[in-house]
C-alpha cells in the first residue's frame, strides 16, 4: 500500500488537542441524514453483528425508512448556526484553547467528529500539513465504551495506517470520576435548584448500550453508576431521591436497564409530581437530549400523571465545565513542551 507524501515539519514542532464528539448530519434533511446514519450504524464498534447479516438490514431496510424520521427530529432542535452538537463542540474547543493559552500553553484545539464533518481524518490531515507533531486526543465521552471511545481510536489508527510520518499521540479514554467533572455537574444542578427549588426525583439518564456488551467486558455501565454515585454524594441526595436510567435504545436486543422513558411513565403513574432530569454522559446538548429527553420524555411523564418536568441542560459552555475540561487536558499534556519560552 502506498503511503502519503508528508510535508516538512514546522519549526518549532507544534502540539494540538483534538476534541472529538460523535457527530451530526450537515443538515436536517433525509438526504443529509442517510450518509451520516450509514457511517454511524455501519461502524462495527456500534453494531456488533456480522457484516453479512447486518448490511442487508441496514441498507435494505433501515436506511430506506429511518432517515426521513430522523431528519424530522433533527429539524425540531436545529439552530440557526446548525446542529446543536456541532455548535457546542466547536464552542468548547474554542474556549478550551483560550483557557490553555491563559495558562501559558501554546497549543491549538480543534473539534472533530467521529461521523460527519469535520471528520477526524480531515482534522488529522490539516494538523499534519500544519506541522503538528504531538496530538492529545480528548473525547466528549466521560464514561469509556468500546462503542464510542474505542471507535474514535479506530478512526485515528485507520488514518495512521496510511501515514508515512505519524505524530505522537496521547489518548484520554475516560474521566467519569474526575473531581472537576463531578463538580461541574453538581454546579449545574445546584444553579437549577436555586431558581426552581428541588424536585421529588432527580433522574440521571445515560445513553444506553446493549447489555451483551457489558457481559463481554465493556466498563461503561460501572462508570455511569460511579459518576451518578459521586454526583449524588456531592449533592447530598438520599438513595430514594435520585435514580439512574438509560436511554436511546435501538433494535430489539436487551439494552441496559432501567430504560428512561418507561421509568418516567412509572413515576408519573405512581404520583410523583415533579421530576428533574439531566444527562451526565453528554457534555453537549444534542438530538438525544433536546428531542428525546426535553421533548419526548417530558410528554411521557406529563401524560402519565406527572405535573412538572424540568430538563437540566448539558454542561455546554459553562465555566465549571471548561475549567474541568482544561484541567483534564493540562494534566495529560504534562511533559510535552507546550509552554512559551
Amino acid at each position: 500500500m502506498p503511503f502519503r507524501t508528508e510535508p516538512p515539519i514546522a519549526t518549532p514542532p507544534r502540539t494540538a488537542v483534538l476534541w472529538c464528539n460523535l457527530g451530526s448530519p450537515d443538515e436536517p434533511t433525509a438526504a443529509a441524514v442517510r450518509p451520516y446514519l450509514a457511517d454511524f450504524l455501519g461502524d462495527p464498534r456500534v453494531v456488533e453483528i456480522p457484516k453479512a447479516v447486518w448490511w442487508p438490514i441496514l441498507h435494505g431496510i433501515i436506511l430506506r425508512i429511518r432517515p426521513a424520521k430522523s431528519a424530522a427530529k433533527y429539524a425540531s432542535i436545529w439552530l440557526a448556526e446548525g446542529s446543536p452538537l456541532k455548535v457546542w463542540t466547536l464552542r468548547q474547543a474554542q474556549m478550551l484553547q483560550g483557557w490553555l493559552g491563559e495558562r501559558g500553553h501554546r497549543v491549538s484545539v480543534f473539534d472533530a467528529m467521529r461521523y460527519g464533518n469535520p471528520s477526524i481524518e480531515q482534522r488529522l490531515d490539516e494538523l499534519q500539513k500544519d506541522g503538528t507533531t504531538r496530538i492529545l486526543v480528548l473525547q466528549a465521552y466521560p464514561q469509556y465504551s468500546a462503542t464510542t471511545t474505542a471507535s474514535v481510536i479506530d478512526a485515528i489508527n485507520a488514518w495512521g495506517a496510511k501515514a508515512r510520518r505519524l505524530p505522537e499521540f496521547r489518548f484520554v479514554n475516560q474521566y467519569h470520576d474526575d473531581p472537576l467533572y463531578i463538580e461541574a455537574l453538581a454546579q449545574s444542578v445546584t444553579r437549577h435548584w436555586q431558581h426552581r427549588g428541588r424536585p421529588d426525583q432527580l433522574v440521571l439518564s445515560f445513553h444506553g448500550i446493549p447489555e451483551r456488551n457489558i457481559r463481554l467486558g465493556d466498563p461503561y455501565q460501572a462508570q455511569c453508576l460511579a459518576t451518578a454515585g459521586l454526583l449524588a454524594e456531592r449533592l447530598q441526595l438520599r438513595p430514594d431521591q435520585h435514580r439512574v436510567t438509560f436511554q436511546s435504545r435501538f433494535g430489539r436486543a436487551k439494552w441496559l436497564e432501567p430504560y428512561t422513558e418507561p421509568t418516567l411513565r412509572e413515576l408519573g403513574s405512581q404520583g410523583v409530581k415533579r421530576v428533574d432530569i439531566m444527562c451526565p454522559g453528554f457534555p453537549a446538548d444534542c438530538l438525544e437530549t433536546l428531542e428525546e429527553i426535553a421533548m419526548e420524555a417530558r410528554e411521557a411523564f406529563l401524560h402519565s400523571g406527572g405535573s412538572e418536568f424540568n430538563y437540566i441542560p448539558c454542561l455546554n459552555d459553562s465555566p465549571e465545565w471548561i475549567t474541568a475540561l482544561s484541567g483534564i487536558a493540562e494534566r495529560h499534556l504534562q511533559g510535552w513542551p507546550t509552554r512559551a519560552a
